[in-house]
């Protein structure tokens, strides 16, 4: 169990990612709450922005959705122990590929910096025929990054002021604002952010890299009590049992290739 201040706090700052990361799939709302869905929408328009800075120029709409969806698996300690299928973020995609549009597309809409390639989109064309372009230029770059979830973007400033050696008092100004400060600045990239998105070579792999560890320490924590409500026992039959469908899936695609 979790209270509605918890978890929209995760929503809109990205501060765990360990409920916002679940939300960025399709769920079934149980109960709809308007400060939730409010919050909810922010943290779709972050994992999409998220995405773009993970993607390249073009790409597929299932490319998009599939970046989405790894979002909360990145980091996730089941999936470095041979116990998660490790096609697992594709089958959902893959299953849900019209509850995927209907959660996203709306939005993709509203994005003046992504457009889809394909017209007439219907909600059962395979994904992987839809192409979708985002705009490259450094300030729509610079944008994405400056309206990230707080919590998040302020790590990825941190990676950035090491990798740039920004003295400490210039990079407290930088992000030690109030919410205040934030609500009243305009949230567009500044020289800083154009910065970041002008190093193309490893922007991609600074932003993965705050996922990773953002989310590793809750998900570890999460399985650690799985373990501890359920006992050892039959958490290691769920184990085995992950592990076995991890297997089967590495043997179904090693028999594909032959």
């Amino acid at each position: 169990m979790v209270n509605l201040a918890t978890l929209v706090h995760d929503l809109q700052t990205w501060d765990t990612l360990y409920l916002a990361g679940r939300l960025q799939k399709p769920v079934k709302i149980l109960r709809d709450d308007p400060q939730v869905r409010l919050a909810n929408q922010h943290n779709l328009l972050s994992a999409i922005r998220t995405a773009l800075l993970l993607l390249p120029e073009k790409f597929t709409e299932h490319d998009l959705y599939t970046t989405i969806a790894g979002i909360s698996y990145t980091g996730d300690p089941r999936m470095k122990l041979f116990s998660e299928n490790p096609h697992k973020v594709n089958n959902i995609v893959g299953n849900q590929l019209p509850h995927f549009r209907r959660l996203y597309s709306p939005l993709l809409e509203q994005l003046p910096n992504v457009n889809f390639l394909s017209q007439g989109v219907t909600w059962n064309d395979p994904a992987e025929h839809i192409m979708l372009e985002q705009d490259m230029h450094p300030q729509r770059r610079a944008n994405i990054i400056r309206r990230l979830p707080k919590s998040f973007r302020e790590k990825v400033y941190f990676q950035y002021q090491r990798k740039f050696a920004i003295p400490a008092l210039d990079f407290e100004k930088m992000v030690g604002r109030s919410a205040d400060e934030e609500r009243m600045l305009k949230r567009e990239g500044g020289e800083f952010e154009r910065r970041i998105v002008r190093d193309l070579d490893n922007i991609g792999k600074v932003v993965g890299g705050v996922i990773k560890t953002t989310i590793r320490w809750p998900s570890t924590v999460q399985s650690l009590k799985g373990v501890v409500t359920a006992g050892p026992l039959r958490s290691w039959r769920y184990l085995k049992e992950k592990m076995e469908k991890w297997s089967a899936a590495r043997k179904s695609v090693g028999m594909g290739r032959k």
